[in-house]
């Protein structure tokens, strides 16, 4: 059978061959192969961080991933700018009838390619499906636990006057490349996501400043903008980025312009916004850049005191020298990014 029908959720044989033939094909471990109602799993002892995400992007392909390799990804990352260490994910797929089984066979082929890159086990799993034109395609969901390390103590409100603000590498490539692949706009170079998982680079950093990174961030929906003003309301500081320093590849600027938008509000799906203290700012930097996702990391900003104002700002500091308010994302410029 080479489409998604409604018996593969029927629960029966059909059930069972989607599962054993595709997911089990290239999913398979001791835990998940057992086909329990849940799993069990050993967790060391100490603080567990836990998460969860769906993920319903337009297209399910697109260049640099596909829904599979961002739903790993992206709860991976979530796990991660917590300091945690990722060990365990949870995969939901709903499927829309007359989906072509070529699909969700490459769909599996991915999950199986981001969890070998990001070290982690897919510990339990489910389908269902429903009719025709009652989904897109295909959504997943997947959750994630991981375990931070001791006395690693990370928080969006724990940001200082005088941290430095730092991003990994080039800001709004994974909106960019999904807005390319929806619109068929021609352009000459290809714009790839940067979709990746972070635990890695995060792993690194933490280990090279223990206790001098105040809070990590990734930088999905809402893009850079965002999280910055998240931050600063959450630790009631203002927050000065500098416009010269940003990186910002010159195909994703040209998008932008194009199409009149701001990369600050751009979604990544690899990158991730590291608040540390001021003094280890620069050591911080160094192993950012010694990490193949963070060849292009750059200190973009710094935290400052709150000013009398009724509420916290984050404030762009332009190529000629003016400040403007950086607001908070209001709208959906790009629905379904992820």
């Amino acid at each position: 059978m080479d489409k998604i029908l409604l018996d593969h959720g029927s629960g029966g044989l059909a059930t069972k061959r989607l599962i054993e033939d595709v997911f089990l094909k290239h999913l398979e471990n001791p835990v998940l192969s057992r086909m329990e109602d849940s799993a069990v799993i050993d967790l060391p002892q100490g603080k567990v961080a836990f998460t969860t995400d769906s993920f319903v992007i337009d297209p399910p392909f697109f260049p640099g991933g596909d829904i599979g390799s961002l739903s790993v990804h992206g709860t991976v990352n979530d796990l991660s700018m917590q300091g945690a260490r990722p060990l365990f994910l949870s995969l939901g797929l709903i499927l829309e009838e007359g989906l072509d089984m070529d699909i969700i066979e490459k769909i599996a082929m991915s999950i199986a390619r981001a969890c070998s890159q990001a070290g982690v086990m897919i510990a339990a799993a489910d389908t269902k499906v429903v009719g025709r034109g009652q989904a897109d395609k295909l959504f997943i969901n997947t959750s994630g636990i991981g375990v931070i390390p001791e006395n690693v103590v990370l928080g969006i409100d724990r940001a200082r006057p005088g941290d430095k603000i730092i991003v990994s590498g080039f800001l709004g490539d994974h909106g960019a490349a999904v807005l390319l692949s929806r619109s068929g706009l021609p352009f000459d170079a290809e714009i790839k996501s940067d979709c990746a998982s972070l635990n890695g680079l995060v792993e690194a950093i933490i280990h090279t400043a223990p206790g001098a990174i105040r809070l990590l961030r990734d930088p999905t929906r809402g893009g850079l903008a965002t999280v910055l003003n998240e931050i600063s309301e959450a630790s009631n500081i203002d927050i000065e980025i500098w416009e010269e320093c940003i990186p910002v590849r010159s195909e994703v600027s040209g998008v932008c312009e194009l199409l009149g938008l701001d990369p600050l509000y751009l979604a990544n799906e690899g990158k991730c916004v590291v608040v540390v203290r001021r003094d280890a700012a620069e050591k911080v930097l160094e192993a950012m850049k010694g990490h193949r996702l963070g060849r292009e990391a750059a200190i973009i900003g710094e935290v400052r005191e709150r000013e009398a104002k009724e509420r916290p700002q984050v404030l762009l500091k332009t190529r000629v020298g003016g400040l403007r308010i950086v607001p908070i994302l209001t709208g959906e410029p790009l629905p379904r990014i992820c």
